[in-house]
């Protein structure tokens, strides 16, 4: 299920201490990954600093492309939970002079309240 959900553009949480090696070299000093989440090859990491989305290039994932977004830089955010028929729930990222939101979706086994706690905490300070 987890290879479908992938598919389909779903994210599902991912296991930090292996996060916390691949990325320590993309991280500032001091800085730590509180949460991370992964599409298929892709992940987005939440840090105490910013929000980090690794995007995998071409067919065999070498080329990454890695896009830091600052919590000061999201001017909002939306949550739209998950529903009876409609099972998956989605995160949209307001970044400061962008109008087109990030979207993200998240499958069923990942706790949106959790993701939206996280990133209030880091915006609202």
């Amino acid at each position: 299920m987890a290879i479908f959900d992938g598919l389909l553009g779903n994210a599902a949480q991912v296991d930090l201490p292996a996060v916390k090696r691949e990325y320590a070299q993309i991280l500032a000093p001091q800085e730590n990954i509180e949460r991370a989440y992964k599409l298929i090859r892709d992940m987005f990491i939440f840090t105490d600093k910013r929000l980090i989305l690794v995007d995998k290039q071409g067919i065999t994932g070498k080329k990454t492309e890695y896009h830091s977004i600052p919590y000061k830089s999201i001017s909002h955010y939306s949550v739209e939970t998950a529903g009876h028929f409609d099972l998956d729930a989605e995160l949209c990222l307001y970044i400061s002079n962008s109008t087109l939101p990030i979207k993200k979706t998240f499958n069923k086994s990942v706790n949106i309240y959790e993701v939206q706690s996280v990133l209030s905490q880091y915006i609202l300070k």
